[in-house]
């Protein structure tokens, strides 16, 4: 089948990257939606929204050239790659095997890497350009406990979206990054707690408005950022990571 433009969402069984794949299908895209989780119900959202879309089921440490044969065979091309795999669990580094530390960073950072450079190649063959969009976070330059394999992976993240940015401008392709804050999907449930709902949580981002908007992001609220920058009128954006957090940057 050969479409307009097409697209691959990484980790889009559910939150940003399933909101991303709505909002990139709403604006003509057909997506090839990527997760190790079933993700059908994704792929039936698309459809009930008018859509095209497809599914794999992969791992991006290990089969991100699978994922990018899995988008031209479905769709004919590949236009746009959505790094949005990742994951999230507390670890004392005191105390943490060097295994959990580097699982994080393997989906995060070199998944991420894999899966640019397979997409990338794919562009180039095409010869009409296109964008990679990496999913970063505010942990991407702040310190938090629990958190330095995430936080690494995605300040990682930062500064692969700068390099590539650099390299793949000669072929036309743009690189850039979103940067969310809190966000209503399900790595706020940290061991099956949603942080969002918490007292703490309440007390100081909403009530003490650390986030000046006083509430977390919706997926869709990410996701809107993501179709700008795989979309016509980004042109000339290229090396930048887009802070979506509701001003709780601005507040530090």
């Amino acid at each position: 089948m050969n479409t307009a433009r097409v697209a691959l969402v990484t980790g889009a069984a559910s939150g940003i990257g399933r909101a991303t794949a709505l909002a990139l299908a709403r604006d003509g895209l057909a997506v090839m939606i990527a997760d190790v989780q079933d993700a059908s119900d994704s792929v039936a959202a698309v459809h009930a929204d008018g859509g095209q879309a497809a599914a794999i089921r992969a791992d991006v440490r290990h089969d991100a050239a699978a994922m990018v044969a899995a988008a031209v065979q479905a769709f004919g091309r590949l236009d746009v790659l959505v790094n949005n795999a990742g994951v999230f669990y507390p670890i004392d580094m005191l105390t943490a095997a060097f295994e959990e530390w580097r699982r994080a960073v393997d989906i995060m950072y070199f998944g991420a890497f894999h899966c640019a450079q397979a997409a990338a190649r794919a562009m180039v063959a095409q010869g009409q350009g296109g964008r990679i969009i990496n999913i970063s976070s505010v942990n991407a330059f702040l310190g938090a406990p629990l958190s330095s394999h995430y936080n690494s992976a995605k300040g990682a993240i930062d500064q692969l979206t700068r390099c590539l940015a650099v390299e793949l401008a000669p072929h036309h392709i743009l690189v850039n990054g979103v940067a969310p804050g809190f966000v209503e999907t399900p790595m706020a449930l940290v061991n099956g707690v949603n942080e969002h709902e918490t007292e703490e949580f309440r007390a100081f981002y909403v009530a003490r408005r650390r986030i000046p908007l006083a509430r977390p992001a919706e997926p869709d609220e990410i996701a809107d950022v993501v179709a700008f920058l795989a979309g016509p009128r980004c042109r000339y954006i290229t090396g930048h990571t887009i802070v979506v957090d509701g001003g709780l940057s601005a507040t530090f």
